[in-house]
């Protein structure tokens, strides 16, 4: 039929889009992309020898924020970074590492669940890091200030601590400073179990005269992801400011234009992210402030997210509290969620890039995380996700496997007309169009059940990619991290021959059990007799073999069992509606066309 020749045709054509959509610019971009990046980590590194320097930055009575004026150029190991100032020890069953007494900065934090690779015994992830070092990534909270004020706490600033002692999930620490003009801020610093931090600063004005000083925050880093940015994912600055809503600023952006400000808020938090770990301060949420996301070329280039509030005023004797918050740590998905409930953050659970489907994407984390918790295996929370899935479409999945049935069950009907008509393609349109009306056939009824499975897949494609529950979580056997691909490969037999096979070829167990199933649901219809639709209908299943052989093995696995189910299902409503079901045939006669052919 026509129709079957069009269908085909734009299934072959939306595949060969994909394809050279994949060769022509995706691999080509992300190349560019790395090296981009290579070049100019390369770049930092001659800077770095060639340079020398300390770090030097705009606090006290300037009346800037600080940021934009480093002009230090050089880099030294982690652990001479660490050495060179007093620090408070941090110890909660998730975190370890210790704060920066100059400037009561965080930049020292290692996150205790979670791992380099699969291996219990690689190395815990490290997010943050002294700015001296390589991978400088740091947070602070501080003020500024006039000549009135003095010299308010800042970068430089060197904090005390208040008796000893570690900051733990039960003992926060206390730390003090007096400035010149006998200005007394003492801060407290908690954090609850996961990650979050409260600063809680009293701050005394102890001269004659009143005082104005804005706080600050600000999340500054020295470099950019090693990975190549991928479309799906957003990276990057980001933040939810009040009225102004979600706000997610790239890298490259700020590179182009130095500055992104969004203007003044009130509420809301903003932070920089990655795909599984992320940093966010959050302001006072009744007073105003200004945000910026900035990228600073003086000294070492770096990335910076900050704001600014408006100004406190202090009256001569009196005093006043400012509290902020800082999250640093997984983005794991009930934490995010449990804290915007407990500390009212507005839209928090956006640091997680959901993405356009997110009114979809979440739910099914959650089905997939609740069979995850009864059974103790994602693997098996996708399988019975899968399930769920097709149950929900089931009533829609009937009528288009009904309505495929009685299509075949008029084929001879349709051959009649064919003949009748000849070459007339209008009276047979018509004539097709009264026989559809006169047996009820819809013939658009398949279409709808493919069009809302496409929502699907890429929902549980976001859901693998960018949650942090998926990340390392085994299935069984080799498939030990389903948000990364099938690690197998056909063309060195699976292991056993003892050479790496290149990217592009890694066809992994997983891709091929999906093309087998994909061709055997293909071949529960007939073979259409027109020879380029036979052919499409034969190469199909091979070219997303190997276009999904990339994709995370969590899909590929949903996909295969999808595929299964579908059989099944199909298998079970042709014979309901007395239609025959093709497969074995089909299967027999291909066979017999090789043995014929050899």
């Amino acid at each position: 039929m026509e129709k079957n020749r069009n269908y085909f045709v734009a299934i072959a054509l939306s595949v060969l889009i994909l394809v050279a959509w994949q060769f022509l610019y995706v691999n080509p971009k992300l190349e560019k992309d790395r090296a981009a990046l290579e070049a100019q980590q390369a770049a930092q590194s001659q800077q770095t020898t060639t340079s020398g320097g300390t770090t030097t930055t705009a606090t006290g009575t300037s009346g800037a924020l600080p940021g934009g004026t480093s002009t230090a150029t050089t880099t030294e190991t982690r652990e001479a970074a660490l050495a060179r100032s007093a620090r408070v020890e941090i110890d909660t069953p998730s975190l370890s590492g210790s704060i920066n007494l100059t400037g009561a900065r965080f930049d020292d934090l290692k996150l205790k669940e979670f791992h380099e690779t699969v291996e219990k015994t690689s190395p815990i992830i490290t997010l943050l890091s002294p700015a001296e070092t390589e991978h400088g990534y740091f947070a602070e909270i501080g003020y500024v200030g006039s000549e009135a004020t003095g010299q308010v706490p800042g970068p430089q600033t060197v904090w005390t601590q208040e008796g000893e002692g570690k900051l733990t999930q039960a003992t926060p620490v206390k730390l003090t400073y007096t400035n010149d003009k006998n200005v007394t801020f003492t801060r407290t610093i908690s954090v609850d179990e996961h990650y979050m931090f409260t600063i809680a600063d009293s701050i005394e004005n102890r001269t004659d005269a009143a005082i104005a000083l804005s706080p600050y925050g600000r999340a500054t880093r020295f470099f950019k992801p090693s990975d190549p940015s991928v479309y799906v994912l957003h990276e990057g600055f980001i933040g939810v400011l009040g009225d102004l809503g979600l706000h997610e600023v790239k890298y490259s952006t700020t590179e182009d234009d130095t500055t992104v400000a969004p203007g003044k808020a009130t509420g809301g938090w903003l932070g920089i992210t990655d795909k599984y770990w992320a940093t966010a301060l959050v302001p006072p949420q009744a007073t105003p402030y200004e945000t910026r996301f900035s990228y600073f070329q003086d000294g070492r280039p770096r990335y910076q997210a900050d704001y600014r509030q408006d100004d406190v005023t202090i009256a001569p004797g009196q005093s006043v509290e400012v509290k902020n918050l800082f999250f640093g740590g997984a983005k794991e998905v009930p934490i995010i969620d449990q804290y915007e409930a407990s500390y009212s953050i507005p839209r928090f659970d956006l640091m997680i890039d959901w993405g356009w489907f997110w009114f979809f994407t979440k739910p099914m984390f959650q089905m997939m995380d609740f069979f995850f918790r009864y059974f103790g295996n994602f693997g098996i929370a996708i399988l019975i996700t899968t399930i769920v899935v097709k149950g929900l479409f089931f009533p829609l999945a009937n009528k288009q496997y009904a309505s495929m049935a009685n299509m075949k069950k008029m084929q001879p009907k349709m051959e009649e007309l064919k003949a009748k008509h000849g070459d007339d393609r209008m009276a047979l349109q018509q004539a097709m169009m009264q026989l559809y009306k006169e047996e009820k056939i819809n013939p658009l009824a398949g279409c709808w059940p493919i069009l809302l499975q496409i929502p699907v897949f890429f929902a549980l494609y976001k859901v693998i990619y960018v949650t942090i529950e998926m990340r390392h979580a085994p299935f069984f056997g080799w498939i030990q991290d389903l948000s990364a691909p099938d690690p197998t490969s056909l063309f060195n037999l699976f292991g056993l021959l003892p050479y790496d096979v290149p990217h592009m070829l890694m066809i992994g167990v997983w891709p091929i059990i999906m093309g087998i199933t994909m061709f055997l649901q293909m071949r529960m219809n007939p073979t259409p007799p027109d020879p380029t639709q036979a052919m499409i209908f034969t190469w199909m299943p091979l070219i997303f073999t190997f276009m999904l052989a990339t994709f995370p093995a969590g899909l590929v696995i949903y996909w295969a069992w999808n595929n299964l189910l579908s059989i099944i299902q199909q298998g079970i409503i042709m014979k309901r509606h007395g239609v025959k079901i093709e497969l074995f045939d089909n299967l027999k006669g291909l066979l017999g066309k090789k043995a014929g052919s050899s």
